[in-house]
């Protein structure tokens, strides 16, 4: 009785069974702090790309790039749902009929290569 009092005495306060030592679990205010420190880090790196993209200019050209974008492709064209929908099909039976052709070829050229070879 006094030598499990004890074990379970030594287990609670140090760690230690009557094997040998057993691994003391991490406490969980370090993986909440490793998280922290690593996002703080992570946050400093992208408002100091932020800060130096924003120092040069670069923001404002691509603002500039991204407002002419917008404004050409409000010029352009676009296809009906109707137009959309043929070229689709369209498309769609042109590669299996390509498909169909390069089977065939492969096949053709299969069998006479196994002609030669026999």
């Amino acid at each position: 009785m006094a030598e499990w009092s004890i074990a379970a005495v030594l287990k609670t306060a140090v760690g230690k069974t009557h094997r040998g030592f057993e691994s003391l679990p991490l406490r969980q205010d370090f993986f909440v702090t490793k998280f922290y420190l690593q996002l703080l880090i992570w946050a400093a790196i992208i408002g100091t790309a932020f800060g130096l993209l924003w120092k040069y200019g670069y923001l404002t050209r691509f603002a500039t790039y991204v407002g002419e974008t917008r404004d050409e492709l409000k010029k352009c064209a676009w296809p009906s749902r109707d137009e959309l929908r043929d070229t689709t099909v369209l498309v769609l039976c042109t590669i299996g009929l390509l498909a169909a052709f390069l089977l065939v070829v492969d096949f053709g050229i299969l069998k006479v290569i196994r002609a030669l070879i026999e």
